[in-house]
């Protein structure tokens, strides 16, 4: 772990280095985790409530529970999420690109 991290900030320190360019295939991961109304009203319920739970969304969204779960990993997976674990429970909260993403949807839902 420590060795990669080396790697990483040795090559960030190299004059040549670039960061990677967003390519269209990272749009498309994101769209794909956005092509489903049931991520559309998750993504949005958890910028309404940043650091909801799993359980607080099936809640809310009255839906099952697995289902709702698969919905949450392929938001996290698109990258428009992010969770951290506090004890035994799961925080979702928005990542960058998934505040951006609801800006897009509101903005196409006025």
């Amino acid at each position: 772990m420590i060795m990669m991290y080396n790697i990483i900030v040795l090559a960030n320190k190299r004059k040549d280095y670039k960061p990677k360019p967003k390519t269209s295939k990272r749009f498309e991961r994101v769209f794909k985790g956005v092509a489903n109304y049931h991520r559309i009203d998750a993504l949005l319920l958890i910028e309404k409530n940043p650091g909801i739970t799993l359980e607080g969304i099936v809640e809310s969204m009255q839906c099952n529970y697995q289902t709702t779960a698969e919905h949450i990993n392929r938001l996290r997976n698109a990258g428009l999420i992010t969770k951290k674990y506090q004890g035994k429970a799961v925080i979702h909260s928005l990542s960058p690109y998934g505040s951006r993403m609801t800006k897009v949807i509101k903005t196409l839902l006025d």
